[in-house]
């Protein structure tokens, strides 16, 4: 699914539920951050109006995923307490050198943005297809579908912004790495835990 090298085994999904307040924090906070990541590079790279128009509807969007989450949280009588360490984006950026080359640092957040994407999407769709509640259920798919097309749009402007037989290149470099990774991981309730 989505070019991912490792396929989330089904026994998260039962960590995921066995702790649902854990685990719906754990995703309010990536909305969070996803939200940030994309209001970043829309001050770092600001002249590119076109993909700067795009990172403002995704910033939008995932606040309003995080807000969405808060209120299924709120509802369940959850309270979303303090952010937690997830090691999970910082482990995939240290995948690339350090570059003072400001198109190749563009090219590296581009690409391991798209990689959280997809594996939020692959996470939801795997939690989704394994929920007996259907409110849950329901909500992961809608994000599911979300998620996916947050990935298309990052992939698409690196390769719009570097050749993109070169971006395929890295990308599936990252792909092989992030799949060693996720070997070690599925043991907590967290989006990439």
């Amino acid at each position: 699914m989505l070019g991912l090298k490792f396929e989330t085994e089904t026994s998260w999904v039962e960590i995921a539920k066995d702790n649902l307040e854990q685990i719906l924090t754990d995703h309010a906070f990536a909305e969070q951050k996803a939200s940030a990541n994309a209001i970043s590079i829309t001050i770092n790279y600001s002249e590119e109006t076109e993909m700067v128009k795009e990172m403002l509807n995704i910033a939008i969007e995932e606040l309003e995923h995080f807000q969405m989450v808060h209120k299924l949280m709120i509802k369940r009588g959850f309270v979303l307490g303090q952010a937690q360490k997830n090691d999970y984006a910082s482990k995939l950026q240290q995948f690339f050198p350090k570059t003072k080359d400001r198109n190749e640092a563009l090219i590296q957040r581009l690409l391991v943005a798209a990689l959280i994407e997809a594996r939020s999407c692959e996470r939801f769709k795997v939690f989704s297809d394994n929920l007996e509640d259907p409110e849950l259920s329901a909500f992961y798919k809608e994000l599911m579908i979300s998620e996916a097309n947050h990935y298309t749009t990052f992939l698409g402007f690196a390769r719009e912004y570097q050749d993109p037989k070169i971006v395929n290149e890295k990308w599936d470099s990252l792909l092989n790495y992030e799949a060693q990774m996720m070997k070690n991981r599925g043991n907590q309730a967290k989006v990439h835990g």
